[in-house]
């Protein structure tokens, strides 16, 4: 490979209530959940992030956007890309976004299979969800050779209907 593969990256299953969050090896080969940030003032969600960046030497955000079935942006994806666009400049670090569609499905089939009930763990839901977006990205960056997802970043979900809304939200 002609590009480094190494990267520190924190992915970002951003719900109303909770924030899954998942961090990859230093290889960038592997994503793994790391906990789940339960939402108050954004200036205490800001401390907590700020945390884990330094900790991790965190490179870049990645979030997680649920796109509808028929590949539109509704109320909910502008709503992430309201706090997800918030938190990275808060941070100081790039934002990339990848289509979370069915996602938390995954991680509830996920932990059906390891017997663990998805109704009395909903912050493990996000948690693993975080991973499965993560990975995603992770998977897409090594196929393209680069850590940048270009049209499907941050960018290119903003032109496709946030409307600028990149400073509102909470």
């Amino acid at each position: 490979m002609d590009y480094d593969s190494r990267i520190s990256a924190l992915g970002l299953d951003i719900g109303q209530k909770r924030i899954g969050v998942a961090g990859c090896d230093g290889t960038g080969l592997i994503a793994t959940g790391l906990g789940t940030i339960a939402r108050s003032s954004f200036d205490k969600d800001v401390a907590q992030f700020r945390q884990l960046v330094t900790e991790r030497g965190v490179q870049v955000l990645v979030s997680g956007l649920p796109y509808n079935m028929n590949g539109t942006l509704g109320f909910q994806a502008r709503q992430v890309q309201k706090y997800a666009s918030r938190l990275a400049s808060a941070l100081a670090l790039p934002l990339e976004y990848v289509d979370e569609r069915l996602t938390s499905i995954q991680a509830e089939q996920l932990m059906l299979t390891e017997k663990i009930s998805p109704s009395r763990n909903k912050a493990l839901i996000d948690r693993k969800a975080a991973a499965i977006i993560l990975q995603q990205w992770l998977d897409e960056r090594r196929e393209m050779g680069r850590w940048g997802a270009g049209e499907r970043g941050s960018r290119g979900a903003e032109e496709q209907g946030s409307g600028g809304a990149g400073e509102q939200g909470r």
